[in-house]
């Protein structure tokens, strides 16, 4: 026998000994593997057997246990418990596509994501390869970068067009951005000319975030995969930003947000050197008092912008007002908050098994049992838990039944429970205005129907006692949903009422996002509760919902100009809740308006084919601004030039929604051009809505169009009667044949 032959056995049994042993040594794991479906060989009949014959390539004698389910519809592999020397040899196969680790537990994001019907396998977010090549710019707080929401894992390079920088400051260096996070600047020139110190004890001279606010906004327009977060433990799943591919560019302008402390100049400077950089989006949670457009830094740099091709969302105000909305400029895309389906809840349990529900985020996993039940029935001040009503003597170790009386609040009621040593309380209320931090106490807000029973045990039973109470549980499928949160500014827009604003509703109730680890989110007892991500309300976090939508459809439809891109957000947007009825008002439990709500709740999947969008140029603007009788100066505060034309000064702007003001008159008119940016041959009929003591009439009633991009021409006409409400409002809605439906709200308001 040739001993090299002999030589080459016996080295080739060795390399099968030891990578035999190796599998041995190594743990199995479950991966799901997404395989390209045309790479399947025609000598296998079904994709099953194709995967069997994979992972038998891979372990002959463990094929069989290893495969545990083949998928055809989902998408196109297989899961398996595989070694991480077989996922290397499987991931060096051309058919392979993807690896996802196995993980547990419901997909909550923030759960907005699944909110907003975002899926990996169909709709927006695979057609827009998830917002890749797409920069937002974020003018906040600052950021965090050492968040795992801003990794760059699987990020695309940067773009080229990219012009910005990653500057160095306090505990911050341009070696902390990335793929991801491509570029981080502050601004504070001018809270530092106006004597105002950025104190070390607050927050950071540099891009770095202090309070958090900048990061949550920032993970949650495009912030990257992060799995198993929770709010120490609530909302728990993975976490991921709207528009996970694209990247992210911070401006730090607001400085201690406490205090307020944000210059206009600086703010100024954020956008200006947004603008240089060369961001697509432009995303704004912050804002200033109403004011004239050529007095308002937001609007004035919006604009300039706009005129840049740069997509500009602002947040609407949490004002919880009629008339409150700020960043209301009609080339600003404004965003009012919406809850959304999710809840948290915690348990209360009679002696007599009893189950009762309500919602609490006491924010640790405790079981109380066996409480004893105390409600101070005799004193209305001690029932309701006035300030300094409880007695430490008579409540300690008890759990304390408070009997909402309307004028006090939660927190107030909660913290009293607090003071007085109480082991835990329970809430009767109805009110839905609840805040993570205000739970410092275990204690649950259960509503008034369902709280009797409880009142009506501790005051029949004498020794009355709670079984037991149970927290940290995390509910989907909450009705009504969304709704209008009560803090959302509404309109009308004091400076411009002829634009209806907010634009469009976004998720802004309890969104979970990245934070700061440095500062605590609350203290219980003598401890500091500290996470690296949190739930956050406002429309500041609806915000960066819109710009994370819009980074999507400008992924997908690079040619769009910023109204093309909020024209199909708005037109696209529902109006319905889950219940099959229309949007509520949180703080009334009525159904809203269009003043609440805009044109509805947005939609991303729908809105990357819209069929139809009312389209605007800079021009339109100009025009618009003509028709508030701006003087000369300030004309060229707004639009930054020295010449412009004044042709017809009109206010009535080509937007995607209607508004008219009625004093004497019974009749308005509008006009209004549309693109069809769908299918070249369609035929749009019109659907109009609208209740007793409105009517609303168009011509022509039926738009035909032959090509794509082909623009066609309509009139609306609005008339009230005499007895109609002060507010009325309908909808327009064009229909193809396609399945388009181009829907827009007309609100008619007296006064």
């Amino acid at each position: 026998m040739d001993f090299s032959i002999f030589i080459s056995q016996y080295a080739l049994c060795w390399l099968l000994f030891i990578n035999s042993a190796m599998s041995e040594l190594e743990e199995y794991q479950t991966y799901i593997i997404h395989l390209d479906h045309s790479q399947k060989p025609e000598s296998f009949i079904t994709h099953e057997s194709w995967h069997h014959s994979i992972l038998n390539s891979l372990s002959p004698a463990d094929e069989a246990e290893m495969l545990l389910y083949s998928y055809n519809h989902v998408m196109h592999g297989f899961s398996a418990r595989l070694t991480p020397s077989h996922l290397s040899e499987l991931e060096k196969s051309p058919a392979h596509l993807a690896t996802y680790p196995e993980t547990f537990g419901k997909l909550f994001t923030t759960h907005t994501p699944k909110f907003l019907g975002l899926q990996h396998n169909s709709g927006i977010w695979p057609v827009a390869s998830y917002g890749e090549g797409v920069i937002i710019g974020i003018l906040d707080t600052g950021i965090w970068p050492e968040s795992e929401s801003f990794s760059d894992s699987g990020m695309p390079s940067i773009p080229q067009r990219w012009n910005g920088k990653c500057e160095n400051g306090t505990i911050f260096s341009s070696s902390d951005c990335n793929r991801k996070l491509i570029g981080a600047q502050s601004f504070s020139k001018g809270i530092k000319a106006a004597g105002l110190k950025i104190s070390k004890t607050y927050d950071f001279d540099s891009p770095r975030d202090f309070d958090g606010h900048g990061t949550h906004t920032s993970s949650t327009a495009a912030g990257n995969q992060v799995l198993g977060v929770s709010h120490f433990g609530y909302a728990r799943g993975t976490a991921r930003g709207i528009a996970p591919g694209a990247h992210v560019a911070m401006y730090k302008v607001l400085w201690a947000r406490d205090t307020d402390a944000s210059a206009a100049s600086d703010v100024l400077a954020g956008m200006d050197q947004a603008i240089a950089d060369g961001v697509d989006i432009m995303s704004l949670s912050i804002g200033f008092d109403q004011t004239p457009y050529f007095k308002d830094v937001i609007a004035i740099a919006s604009l300039s912008a706009i005129e840049k091709g740069i997509f500009v969302v602002c947040a609407a105000g949490n004002a919880g007002a009629r008339n409150s909305i700020i960043n209301g400029a009609p080339w600003i895309t404004t965003v009012g908050a919406g809850t959304i389906d999710r809840s948290f809840t915690a348990t209360v349990t009679l002696e007599n098994d009893s189950d009762f529900e309500g919602i609490s985020y006491f924010p640790q996993s405790i079981y109380i049992t066996n409480a004893s039940l105390y409600y101070g029935k005799g004193n209305i001040s001690k029932a309701v838990c006035n300030h300094k009503a409880l007695d430490s003597n008579e409540v300690a170790g008890r759990v304390v039944l408070c009997d909402y009386s309307g004028k006090i609040d939660i927190d107030k009621q909660l913290r009293e429970v607090n003071r007085s040593g109480a082991f835990a309380g329970i809430i009767l209320s109805n009110t839905s205005y609840l805040f993570p931090d205000d739970f410092v106490i275990p204690s649950v807000i259960l509503h008034t129907d369902s709280g009797t029973k409880v009142r009506e045990c501790a005051t029949r039973e004498k020794r009355a006692k709670i079984k037991s109470m149970r927290f940290l549980t995390t509910k989907l499928g909450t009705k009504p949903a969304p709704q209008v949160a009560f803090f959302s500014s509404r309109g009308l827009n004091p400076i411009s009422p002829s634009v209806l604003k907010p634009d469009i509703l976004a998720p802004g109730v309890d969104v979970l996002a990245a934070v700061t680890p440095n500062v605590p989110f609350m203290t219980i007892g003598n401890y500091d509760l500290v996470s690296d991500y949190e739930l956050d309300s406002g429309t500041s976090m609806a915000t960066p919902h819109v710009a994370g939508v819009a980074a999507l459809l400008k992924a997908v439809h690079w040619e769009w100009s910023p109204a093309a891109i909020r024209s199909a957000i708005m037109t696209t947007a529902y109006s319905i809740d889950n219940t099959g009825s229309i949007l509520k008002d949180e703080t009334t439990g009525l159904p809203a308006t269009p003043l609440d709500f805009g044109a509805g709740h947005i939609d991303p999947n729908k809105a990357m084919d819209p069929g139809l969008i009312y389209d605007m140029d800079f021009q339109d603007y100009i025009e618009f601004l003509c028709g508030l009788r701006y003087n000369k100066n300030q004309m060229k505060a707004v639009i930054r030039r020295h010449h412009w034309n004044c042709s017809k000064q009109h206010t009535d702007l080509n937007y995607p929604s209607f508004i008219a003001t009625f004093t004497n008159e019974t009749m308005k008119s509008f006009s209004r051009n549309v693109k069809n940016v769908g299918d070249p041959d369609s035929v749009y009929h019109a659907n109009l809505e609208f209740p007793t003591g409105m009517r609303i009439t168009i011509e022509p009633s039926t738009l035909t169009f032959t090509q794509k991009y082909q623009k066609q021409n309509f009139i609306l006409s609005v008339e009230i009667g005499i007895k109609a409400p002060r507010v009325i409002y309908g909808f327009l809605k064009w229909i193809d044949q396609h399945n388009h439906t181009v829907s827009s709200p007309i609100v008619a308001i007296k006064t």
